[in-house]
């Protein structure tokens, strides 16, 4: 069975994606390599569970309102003017997700990798958050009253015997290997607590540990477990910026494999969306219309992002754009079986080589079937179509597309 891609969760803030699209690589990389490989929309991840958001909740101005509407409120407005996602959404602290996150740690606690012992840490006297060793003030009310304060906490102890990040957890080529990423997420203590005081998250009170949630950095893999066994899934891959997985690895080292499903991080880098207005006179000499443009900025670039895992130069962007568009022009009107069967086969195995070959990329452009929109068109003007986003090809493979709603060249 192919892998199943989806994206690490998005840390539910203030933002829309058509201010700040850098927030939706991740996103778009999944849907894109999931349309690769034929693999049904998925839900898109959110992370919820953020002393942000407490203090956001306490302070609302819009009368009573539960958490968990309040975060779903603030997620749906992220994505107008375009549809909301085709699979829905998911976040770290649904019904399904807690209750995976339970049988998981279940599971952990019988076979010892996970305890419940007394723990000594850095508590605020005045609100009873968790500030953490260094910390000079509460992050949730500000007070500078700390002391150390013993309670039952959930703690897991790193395996001893493997290292805290495997090659065997990447998603990639061999040749690729991100050792540095494999030695910093080593480099952390062997104990970990993962019990955490929040407003909101999944409820440890089941163990024996009220007032206390899950770790949000542990949350993140059950999250993404929970939505592959959804789709019955025996391998679910993580879309993840190096630095992100740098901060969860260690937590999820207990949490990467449950009852036959297995998972593993995509790494992607950071895209310079900020910087994409500077190729307006690059997008005219090529009179790229509006469509084009799309499917440059919200499917190849996501996709380059995963072989330039250190991040993409605006310095890149012009160049970038040339290749798609030679690719593009050299779409063939029948595709190869084997080119697909090749493309495929290098997705599934972490391979990111057909990306920059003007000959495969051709192919993939050439068939409509695969690149399916994670936004809709709204935001470079509807092309006289009303599907939904993430069923309807980016480009017709014969035909040059024609907006009518938003002016531009074919």
């Amino acid at each position: 069975m192919h892998p199943l891609f989806l994206n690490g969760q998005v840390q539910n803030g203030p933002f829309t994606f058509q201010t700040k699209p850098g927030k939706a690589v991740g996103i778009r990389l999944a849907a894109a390599l999931n349309a690769l490989l034929g693999s049904p929309p998925t839900p898109h991840l959110w992370n919820t569970v953020t002393l942000d958001g407490d203090l956001r909740h306490r302070t609302t101005n819009d009368g009573p309102i539960t958490r968990t509407a309040f975060e779903a409120r603030l997620i749906a407005a992220k994505y107008p003017p375009d549809p909301q996602p085709a699979a829905g959404t998911m976040t770290d602290t649904d019904p399904e997700v807690a209750a995976l996150a339970l049988e998981m740690i279940e599971d952990n606690l019988r076979a010892g990798t996970l305890v419940i012992s007394h723990e000594t840490v850095p508590t605020c006297r005045y609100c009873r958050h968790m500030t953490g060793r260094g910390s000079h003030a509460c992050n949730a009310c500000g007070s500078t009253d700390i002391h150390g304060h013993t309670t039952r906490h959930l703690v897991a102890e790193l395996a001893k015997d493997r290292p805290v990040l495997d090659r065997t957890d990447i998603y990639s080529s061999h040749r690729t290997q991100p050792k540095h990423l494999q030695n910093t997420a080593s480099s952390i203590s062997s104990r970990l607590i993962i019990s955490r005081t929040r407003d909101h998250g999944i409820d440890l009170a089941p163990l024996g540990l009220s007032g206390l949630v899950l770790d949000p950095r542990v949350g993140v893999h059950a999250t993404v477990l929970a939505a592959a066994r959804r789709h019955q899934a025996d391998t679910a891959v993580m879309t993840i910026t190096q630095n992100a997985a740098n901060h969860i690895a260690a937590h999820g080292q207990h949490f990467r494999e449950h009852r036959g499903t297995r998972l593993k991080y995509a790494l992607h880098g950071h895209l310079p969306y900020d910087h994409t207005a500077d190729l307006q006179t690059v997008y005219e000499a090529y009179r790229a219309n509006a469509a084009i443009q799309r499917t440059f900025e919200t499917w190849f670039l996501p996709l380059f992002s995963l072989k330039e895992k250190g991040g993409t130069r605006r310095e890149q962007l012009p160049q970038l754009f040339k290749h798609f568009m030679r690719a593009y022009m050299a779409r063939p009107s029948d595709y190869d079986p084997a080119e697909v069967a090749a493309i495929r086969r290098a997705v599934a195995r972490g391979r990111t080589e057909w990306i920059t070959s003007r000959r495969l990329l051709a192919t993939a452009l050439a068939t409509p079937a695969w690149h399916m929109l994670l936004e809709s068109g709204r935001k470079a003007g509807h092309c006289g179509d009303n599907q939904p986003a993430l069923s309807r090809p980016l480009i017709n493979a014969a035909e040059p597309v024609r907006c009518t709603t938003q002016r531009g060249t074919d």
